[in-house]
């Protein structure tokens, strides 16, 4: 079965503006993915929060699978969004602010649902850290890939240029 990746917002925000710090990581990521024939999908949920401020058509659409926001993620959403709230209660180290927990959960859920997706590529530190507590208590089924840590580095590419 090929494998897919979950992009988050994060990640299009780096990608679409050229003056970010981490827009080249993201290029590369991109790049390397769609070189590698892996499968990119973007959830209805990313789209939202990329619409704050961005615009759809912006979106490399043609490049994306769109991950619709259904029933299965939903129960899904609430069983991770529980152990969540659980865990940022007992932890020293508080997820803040706290709207943004629900839509990670989201993205998760997604994640975790979705038998082709491997990875969630993201580049914001409070994804990791509520992603951090989801795993204290359960295993989800993808890992994280940080960008901002350059793509040779996380596959062991060897950049000979």
């Amino acid at each position: 079965m090929k494998h897919s990746v979950l992009l988050d917002t994060s990640f299009f925000i780096r990608l679409l503006n050229d003056e970010d710090s981490l827009h080249q990581n993201a290029l590369n990521y991109f790049k390397y993915f769609l070189e590698k024939e892996i499968d990119l999908k973007i959830s209805t949920i990313s789209i939202a929060e990329y619409c704050v401020k961005g615009n759809l058509s912006d979106l490399p659409l043609v490049n994306l699978q769109i991950l619709p926001f259904n029933l299965n993620h939903a129960q899904r959403t609430g069983e991770f969004a529980k152990i969540i709230f659980n865990q940022n209660l007992i932890s020293s180290e508080k997820i803040s602010p706290r709207a943004i927990i629900p839509n990670d959960s989201k993205l998760f859920a997604q994640a975790d649902l979705d038998k082709t997706i491997t990875h969630f590529v993201t580049s914001d530190s409070r994804s990791k850290i509520t992603l951090g507590y989801l795993t204290k208590v359960t295993k989800p089924k993808f890992e994280v890939i940080d960008i901002n840590f350059p793509y040779n580095e996380t596959f062991g590419i060897f950049d000979l240029k």
